[in-house]
Parts: C-alpha cells; structure tokens; sequence
C-alpha cells in the first residue's frame, strides 16, 4: 500500500485514477481547488463518490497556495505524487492566459518543491499531445523535438517538462510526464468535443465541426490514461547511461527523467467519431462546419513504443466501445 497524493481529484483523469488506487488498497489524498472552469455540481459529483471509499481524504486547495502546498507536504509523507491538476483547454488560454502561469506553472512549482523537500519517491505528472505543436512527423515521438507550441497551453505543459527536468537533475527526485492524448470516457469534461456533440444532438442542436472536419485525433479512453499512469508510477526512472550531451535525446536524461506518450495509436477522422456518436445515440447530427480555430492542430497521433516497452503497458479500447460507454453514462447521469 502506497500513499499518493493526486492533484485535480475532482476531475475527470483524477477521479478515475483515484478510484483505480483506492481498488488496489493505496491511501489516496486528493486535492482540488473546485474552480468553476466548467461545472462544479459535476466535480462535486465525482468527488462525492470518493469521499465515500475507506482511504480516500480530500483536501479543498489550490496549487497555487504556496503556504497550504507547503504545509500539505510537510504534514503528510507522500511515497508517490500524480499532479493531474492544471488549468486545461487550448482555445481557453487565448481569452484567459494569466489562469495558465498561476496553476501550470506557479502550481506545479509549488509541487516541485514539496517533492523535493519532504522526500518524494516518484512524481508523475499530466502533460499533453499539444507540445507536438508545429509538428508534422507522425507518429509523434517522445524522442523528437518539441519547441514549437501553438498555444500558451501547449507552453505551459511543455514548460512543465523543463521543470521536472531541472528537479531530477538538481536534487535527483525521480519524475515522469505522460503526454495524454484526447481523453474521453464517463465522467469526461463538458468542454471536451464529445460531451459538447452529445448535448448538442440529444437537444435538436448543431453541432461545431472544426476545419470543415478534416481533423483526426488519436483518442484515447479514460480507463487507458489512467492503465498508463498506474503503470509509470510503479516504475520510478533511472538515470539513461545511453543519453548523450552531443545528441540529447528529449525523453530521457542522466536524471531520473522520462516522458511518455499515453495514446491509443490509432488516429481516429473527426467525421468518423461524429459518425459512432450518431450511431450509438441513435440520432443524427445537425452540423455546422466551420474554419480551424486558433491554437488548434489538424491531427494527432501517439507513438507508444517506450511506454510498451519500459513498463509494459499500451492503450487497446478501441472507438466505437469506449463512445458507446460514454453514452450509456451521460443518459445514466443527464437521465437523458
């Protein structure tokens, strides 16, 4: 039995993983600052079923509190930490970029620092697809570069990276960030294109179909985020005897440093996912199709191969099962 901390407990990644810990007998301390981001009654929702299960304590906080962080970590003695919490969403950061340096940057600091002080084994941490920004090489590799994001997001996250990097090198706490990939299943966020289509045709309403639909994202499941990162944080990283200063590769280090891909590796057509909604709502869309939006990239697609190779693990649910379970939870839940 391991004691964990998970940040963003109440959303969608953190509830699951927290669920997932506490079935295998870990004490879990989850923290959230329940900000209204998007609804609260559903982060509430979620967090109402935690606090239910034996080993679960909640903690009402945010990241960016330097003195609660602090106190946290000194109070409790944390064998891994998992930092899910951050201000999401790409087109967000456009209208509000000042809730991307206080929770993704000054946030994750305040984590970085708790690991440091108070004996962390193995932190893992959220990043995500859009550091690939202007990238075009597909699949996406962990071993490629990735200086070129398109939005304050994307910078954030792959600045997140850079941070954990300085950590591990300098006071040799082990970390390890996951590049999720569009992550989807029950108890998903209302913003996120799935939640929004299903809303939309349930109600008679069109639905917004960016880049005239000529998107493919490579989607992956909920339960297979959170396999993955059960699977890392068992696995603290070792410093790489292969990595070379005169042919750096960007996954790995002299540090006890990685980063993974967590991706289905199976691109999925926009049109293709609208397409098995309609089908499992049993219903057709009304679509408006509209220009790509800024800060947006026209497809992603996960090379997993180290995540495979180093611990085991590779996402498998395909499309057409994990919508379907979408569904059948948002009826449930919406009573729709």
């Amino acid at each position: 039995m391991a004691r964990v901390l998970v940040t963003g407990a109440a959303g969608f990644i953190g509830y699951h993983l927290s669920e997932a810990l506490l079935g295998r007998g870990d004490e879990v301390v989850g923290l959230d600052s329940l900000n209204d981001y998007y609804s609260v009654e559903l982060k509430r929702a979620r967090l109402e079923r935690l606090v239910a299960r034996e080993g679960f304590t909640f903690v009402h906080a945010d990241l960016a509190d330097r003195a609660t962080m602090d106190a946290l970590f000194a109070e409790r003695s944390f064998d891994v930490v998992v930092n899910l919490a951050a201000q999401a969403g790409v087109r967000y950061s456009l209208q509000n970029p000042h809730a991307y340096v206080d929770s993704n940057l000054v946030g994750f600091l305040n984590v970085l620092e708790g690991c440091r002080h108070h004996g962390v084994g193995h932190l893992v941490y959220a990043s995500s697809s859009s550091v690939y920004g202007a990238n075009t090489s597909m699949p996406f590799s962990v071993h490629d570069n990735v200086d070129h994001p398109l939005s304050l997001y994307a910078a954030s996250k792959k600045a997140n990276e850079l941070m954990a990097h300085c950590y591990s090198h300098l006071y040799r706490v082990p970390t390890t960030g996951l590049r999720f990939f569009t992550v989807y299943g029950p108890w998903g966020r209302p913003d996120m294109a799935l939640f929004l289509f299903t809303k939309a045709i349930l109600a008679g309403e069109p639905i917004d179909v960016f880049n005239e639909g000529k998107m493919q994202r490579d989607f992956t499941y909920v339960d297979d985020i959170v396999g993955g990162i059960v699977a890392t944080m068992d696995r603290p990283p070792s410093p790489d005897p292969a990595w070379r200063g005169d042919s750096p590769d960007p996954s790995s280090s002299t540090a006890p440093y990685r980063i993974y891909n967590i991706g289905n590796n199976q691109p999925v057509e926009l049109m293709y996912m609208i397409e098995t909604l309609e089908r499992a709502l049993g219903r057709e869309a009304v679509k408006r199709m509209l220009p790509m939006q800024p800060g947006d990239v026209p497809a992603t697609f996960a090379d997993v191969e180290d995540l495979t190779r180093d611990v085991g693990f590779s996402p498998n649910t395909p499309i057409e099962d994990g919508i379907r379970r979408f569904v059948d939870w948002y009826r449930a839940y919406y009573e729709a």
